[in-house]
């Protein structure tokens, strides 16, 4: 009853194998004819563009043309793999383990399977391999282990990684010379083969250049707002330890009402903490706080004094007062 099921088993394997082979080469055979007319165009609107002087546009389409051909490659070699597995599917029937010779084509078509969604026969190519050899077997060659097998020129020209710089200049060079283009290509050289390094030191010294030109502009307007006669505000932190102190921001009321409408004592008082908040800003940070404390108490001296003069005006006011009543009441 076994071996009745191992031949039913053989054969299956052998019909589906055979099918779906057939069907990935077919199918191959028309990607191919499609990719060929798509490739062909692509290269003629990357020679328009280079006749137009759109070099920047060039060196961008380029990459999908290698892409186009990349893969155009990779189904070449599976095409030819399929062709070589179909012939030898009597083998692999009568066969538990892979056979060497067929190492490298059934290794490659399990790698690009999953790689080539264009062409679905490939994954059930897979499985049915997956189903005779294993899911170890299989897991060896989609990962790339040691001693897989699988074809060189498969894995890189289904590789997702970016074109060099050398190959994407040779390839417009190509098709400069295909449609007979006198293109100079210094300035496409010159760019793609310019390192990042160069690319972030030219920002680094534009932001420099940006600096330094802003700088004399804020000089400027920082000398004509002290020139025209504006107290500057000093707005200084200290910290000594865990202390958090502010210099008061004076402004002199002479600004604001005209030098000849306040008082001779009053100018006295309010010139000093003047003075001491302009001299301020070019003091060391450790004379501040002193400075600071020093226009607070002339602040609190100017205020005091005029405290004392509006009490002695209220009392000579009043004693004038109670001598008026006193005189009239006499006089009474």
């Amino acid at each position: 009853m076994s071996l009745l099921n191992q031949l039913f088993n053989r054969g299956v394997f052998g019909a589906k194998c055979k099918t779906c082979l057939t069907l990935a080469i077919s199918r191959i055979k028309l990607l191919q004819n499609k990719r060929d007319l798509q490739l062909q165009h692509m290269r003629k609107e990357i020679a328009q563009f280079l006749q137009a002087g759109q070099e920047a546009i060039a060196r961008i389409r380029v990459e999908h043309v290698i892409r186009e051909q990349n893969i155009r490659g990779a189904f070449n070699i599976l095409e030819l793999f399929c062709e070589f597995v179909l012939a030898r599917i009597p083998i692999l029937e009568n066969s538990k383990e892979c056979p060497s010779e067929l190492r490298e084509a059934i290794a490659s078509i399990i790698f690009a399977a999953p790689r080539c969604s264009d062409v679905p026969d490939l994954l059930q190519i897979r499985n049915l391999l997956s189903t005779k050899y294993g899911k170890e077997f299989v897991a060896a060659a989609a990962e790339l282990r040691p001693d897989s097998g699988v074809n060189r020129a498969i894995i890189e020209n289904l590789s997702v990684s970016s074109p060099s710089a050398e190959l994407r200049i040779k390839v417009l060079k190509e098709i400069a010379q295909e449609y007979n283009l006198d293109w100079d290509s210094s300035t496409t050289e010159a760019e793609l083969t310019k390192k990042h390094e160069d690319l972030l030191a030219g920002s680094k010294q534009a932001c420099a250049e940006a600096s330094l030109s802003q700088a004399p502009t804020r000089q400027s307007s920082i000398k004509s707002s002290t020139s025209n006669g504006a107290n500057p505000t000093v707005s200084r932190d200290i910290k000594p330890g865990s202390q958090h102190v502010q210099a008061p921001s004076l402004v002199s009321n002479a600004t604001l009402l005209g030098t000849n409408e306040i008082q001779p004592s009053v100018k006295n008082c309010t010139a000093a903490p003047v003075i001491d908040a302009q001299r301020e800003t070019t003091a060391r940070p450790s004379d501040v706080l002193e400075r600071a404390r020093a226009a607070i108490a002339s602040a609190e001296r100017a205020s005091a004094a005029a405290r004392a003069a509006a009490g002695l005006v209220n009392v000579n006011f009043g004693s004038m007062k109670l001598d008026g009543t006193s005189s009239q009441s006499f006089g009474s």
